[in-house]
């Protein structure tokens, strides 16, 4: 098993490399993006994807609708599994508890929505009907 050890996890990695070794992205290519569009903030600032990364350094990072707010505590030399990659990192607390509550607000919307399963049948278009005369 590979894991950080004293030796690399006190050295610089580049940003687009640690990003897909932590497991925020698929790919690499997918990190480096993500970088140059400013979606990943290092120390506060807007970085680019050949930028070293230390311990001790603090990462904002955008995936979609999701927002991170982590401390780099480790670098890796390889990407290895989800548990090793979620050693190169600790998320604050306000982070996780803004990520829970948005989950759970989307989880919300979703089963208020409406749900349209294709087209209605004979009972649905006579509702339909009626609905239509009703607002007339």
């Amino acid at each position: 098993m590979d894991t950080p050890d004293s030796s690399t996890s006190t050295r610089g990695q580049r940003l687009d490399i640690w990003l897909w070794a932590a497991r925020f992205f698929k790919t690499r290519g997918l990190a480096q993006k993500a970088v140059s569009g400013g979606h990943v903030r290092l120390n506060g600032q807007r970085a680019k994807p050949s930028r070293e990364v230390r311990p001790g350094d603090r990462l904002e990072i955008q995936r979609g609708i999701e927002r991170w707010d982590v401390a780099v505590t480790g670098t890796a030399r390889r990407r290895g599994p989800a548990t090793e990659a979620r050693g190169l990192y600790e998320e604050t607390a306000e982070s996780q508890a803004r990520r829970e509550a948005d989950r759970e607000r989307r989880s919300l919307e979703r089963a208020a929505a409406p749900r349209f399963l294709g087209r209605p049948d004979k009972k649905g278009r006579r509702e339909l009907r009626k609905l239509k005369e009703q607002s007339e």
